[in-house]
């Protein structure tokens, strides 16, 4: 018996008690001569060539078929599955998590839909196209090297180049199934105010409600309730607001920080006639974050923040972590090094990350990947991405940040060029209109157009040159660093923005050397590489403590986690073993000496 790989639910914020995992080994086949179609290889009875391991991408090696760096722009996956009896007379709904970069769905040969967007999950009503007994699924996959795909740190050559890796093509998250009736819950969107002691649930059903519909909510914390609200379904959409007051309680409600990750568990039921039709968990968190005059704030408190940059890469799983455990680890191996947070660099991650990060109190910047080229594709692929994005993760309370861009890539020219410009403004706008609760760095590194925070990169590796560049707030925004201007031309803002440095460090070692293949690369970090443990510390200390010392920064951001393929300047080897103390790298981290910034 085969063990299924990622087999627990991967959206434990919609999540149904009628899941059933179609990960594990699916037929599959290259199609590079773009024969398939042609060939009716959606049909039934045609067996494709390979197999592969299912939800990982045919470049890693935990798929079976790599590790690779072949492109394939035309791929083919085919698997049966059963439908089970308790779900008889019930709408079976099938539910993809991310497949790089667009896909046609074939169930039993008819066409049950397609989807564009590698990052994004998207979801099928398959019910009228299912049989009695085995069922047949297909998916024809198209992933070209096209820079105009948001691609992150996805090369789009063969090899590697710089700080991009090998790409991932098709399945790279999660297929299931799951069953609900005649109406169905597709959206559950959580606002928190603490200022006013209350929730809003706006319930969205996945069709309009012909006949009478009842919804409840049931909302719990630490399995004790706390409200139920019955209401009828009026339209398809409807929003309630919820008083989340604890009568008689020193604190009237429970708030989530990264020191009390307090997390609210809410059943939502869709009801005709006390048939229960649909029944969604899910959970939220109470927090409030935002910029006021320059500062960030969490809870009405001030904040300072002590981010990684995490690249969620994998030796054996390239994006796709290997198991519900490895994601946890990454969260703790964070904390233990001292960090509150941090930015998800180039990725939008598994959904299982943000719930353990809710969980485990992590704080996250949510951010996009980069396209490389700036066309009208690019366009709609940014903004529908970052709306998809915003509107899965609405509901997790550890994410404070959206990313649109970073560094001007797939923008270059944004320093003078008014349509890229727009571009950026256009995002902020989208990200402030999705979600008014959360704050918005547009262009990480430089060049801000529209933008909260006010984001530098700085690899300067000693103390004394950090604090040359940022002497004053006023000389950088002048004049930013020795990379790109910290504004774009004409750009306004008000020097109220909150200022962070969110990219800084990147110390790599010479003696660990390179952990897999670096494609003949020679692998590398910012500046010298260090050759020992005092070293490495003398350094870290030397730029961290400056950048402590800036009195108006708020925070920042050190390059990074892991070490990824050929770039090795991550506190964890690839395979997670920490290359410096980690006890003593937590206490520089969280207490630098020198330290004038109090709001730590």
């Amino acid at each position: 018996m085969h063990t299924i790989p990622r087999p627990e639910h991967p959206r434990p914020d919609f999540e149904r008690d009628t899941f059933l995992n179609l990960n594990g080994t699916w037929q599959f086949a290259f199609d590079d001569e773009d024969a398939g179609l042609a060939g009716k290889w959606y049909l039934p009875g045609c067996t494709l060539d390979r197999t592969i391991t299912v939800p990982f991408a045919y470049q890693t090696k935990l798929s079976g078929i790599g590790p690779t760096d072949e492109i394939h722009p035309v791929i083919w996956y085919r698997r049966t599955f059963q439908v089970p009896d308790a779900w008889c007379g019930q709408r079976v709904l099938l539910h993809f998590g991310a497949v790089d970069f667009s896909c046609c769905v074939y169930v039993n040969g008819e066409a049950a839909g397609s989807h564009a967007g590698g990052y994004t999950p998207f979801v099928l009503d398959i019910t009228r196209f299912l049989k009695e007994g085995d069922n047949d699924l297909c998916l024809r996959v198209v992933d070209e090297p096209d820079c105009t795909q948001p691609r992150g740190k996805q090369y789009w050559e063969r090899g590697l180049m710089g700080c991009w890796y090998t790409p991932v093509s098709g399945i790279w998250q999660t297929v299931y199934l799951e069953a609900a009736g005649a109406y169905a819950l597709e959206k559950i969107r959580i606002t928190p105010d603490i200022d006013r002691h209350q929730c809003t649930f706006d319930l969205s059903l996945d069709r309009d409600p012909k006949e009478e519909l009842d919804l409840e909510i049931a909302i719990s914390y630490k399995g004790k309730g706390v409200r139920s609200i019955c209401l009828r379904a009026e339209a398809k959409r409807t929003s309630v607001p919820v008083d989340l007051i604890v009568r008689g309680s020193l604190d009237p409600v429970h708030i989530w920080s990264p020191d009390n990750p307090a997390i609210y568990d809410a059943d939502v039921y869709v009801r005709r006639c006390g048939e229960v039709l649909d029944h969604v968990r899910t959970y939220f968190g109470m927090r409030k974050v935002e910029v006021r005059d320059g500062k960030v704030y969490l809870n009405n408190c001030p904040l300072y923040q002590r981010l990684i940059l995490d690249q969620g890469y994998w030796p054996d799983s390239l994006l796709t972590p290997p198991s519900d455990e490895a994601i946890q680890s990454d969260i703790r191996y964070t904390l233990d090094f001292g960090y509150n947070g941090a930015r998800k660099h180039q990725k939008i991650e598994d959904p299982r990350y943000y719930y353990w990060a809710d969980r485990m109190g992590l704080l996250v910047w949510g951010e996009l990947p980069s396209p490389y080229e700036f066309t009208e594709k690019s366009i709609r692929n940014l903004s529908e991405m970052l709306m998809d994005f915003i509107e899965r993760d609405f509901n997790h309370p550890c994410i404070i940040t959206w990313v649109p861009l970073n560094e001007s890539w797939g923008v270059r020219e944004i320093f003078t060029n008014p349509r890229q410009q727009a571009l950026a403004r256009m995002l902020y706008q989208t990200a402030k209109a999705m979600d008014g609760t959360r704050m918005v760095s547009v262009n990480d590194g430089w060049e801000q157009v529209e933008t909260d925070i006010c984001a530098l990169h700085d690899y300067a590796d000693r103390g004394e040159v950090i604090r040359d560049h940022f002497a004053t707030r006023e000389g950088v925004e002048r004049h930013a660093c020795d990379w790109r201007p910290c504004y774009a031309q004409g750009a306004v803002h008000t020097g109220k923005e909150a200022f962070l440095i969110t990219e800084y460090g990147g110390i790599a070692f010479t003696n660990l050397g390179l952990q897999g293949d670096a494609g003949g690369m020679e692998s590398w970090g910012y500046h010298d590489k260090v050759t020992s443990e005092e070293a490495f510390f003398s350094r870290f200390a030397s730029v961290t403590d400056a950048i402590r010392g800036v009195p108006y920064c708020q925070g920042y951001c050190y390059t990074q986690l892991t070490d990824v393929m050929q770039e090795v300047n991550g506190l964890l080897t690839p395979d997670r073993k920490p290359k410096v103390d980690m006890a003593r790298f937590r206490a520089l981290n969280r207490n630098p000496e020198g330290n004038t910034n109090q709001l730590s």
